[in-house]
């Protein structure tokens, strides 16, 4: 420490030269862009699968068929609000992943059917859905970190409070 007395401290500025501020907004701007584009075709995407889902309807119906449609369109529903969370709060909502997860692989199970699917298949299955479940039950006592608070802020705000208080250490003891 004693050491690091004699140097003199200069705040480096890095925006004086590149300004790092605009380039994150105009990545930030191209990822929203690019998360809208993926809503559009989602939601593309589920017209045309609603329209072949009733196209289904018609007799003969195949009760197998209109099951994995259904369960398709719940699907791309939940990833459409997923994205949606996504352009409204700029973060990825746990709750609605798992659940997106969760209706995937009981629709894998349902269309395949539980008697034509391998034991160790099944197995895994429900090891996958058991986690799933408990991560659902978790995220309920977890507390959020994203309304309004930035843990990453807080730790460089405790940081540099900390370096500062040293620096003042340092400064104090050198006056004597």
């Amino acid at each position: 420490m004693l050491l690091l007395k004699d140097v003199p401290v200069k705040p480096v500025k890095r925006e004086s030269w590149l300004n790092l501020g605009r380039i994150v907004q105009t990545l930030e701007l191209i990822q929203d862009l690019i998360v809208i584009s993926l809503c559009i075709g989602l939601f593309s995407f589920m017209v045309l699968q609603i329209q072949t889902m009733f196209l289904s309807l018609i007799p003969p119906i195949q009760f197998h068929t209109v099951m994995a449609d259904i369960l398709s369109l719940l699907i791309l529903v939940e990833l459409f609000r997923l994205l949606i969370i996504y352009l409204q709060e700029q973060r990825v909502s746990i709750g609605v992943a798992v659940e997106v997860s969760i209706v995937s692989v009981l629709r894998e199970m349902i269309v395949r059917g539980v008697l034509e699917t391998t034991f160790v298949q099944v197995l895994a299955a429900c090891a996958f859905l058991m986690v799933l479940g408990v991560l659902m039950v978790l995220r309920v006592w977890l507390p959020p970190t994203f309304e309004g608070i930035d843990p990453e802020q807080q730790v460089s705000k405790r940081y540099k409070k900390r370096f500062s208080q040293e620096m003042s250490e340092v400064n104090a003891h050198s006056d004597y």
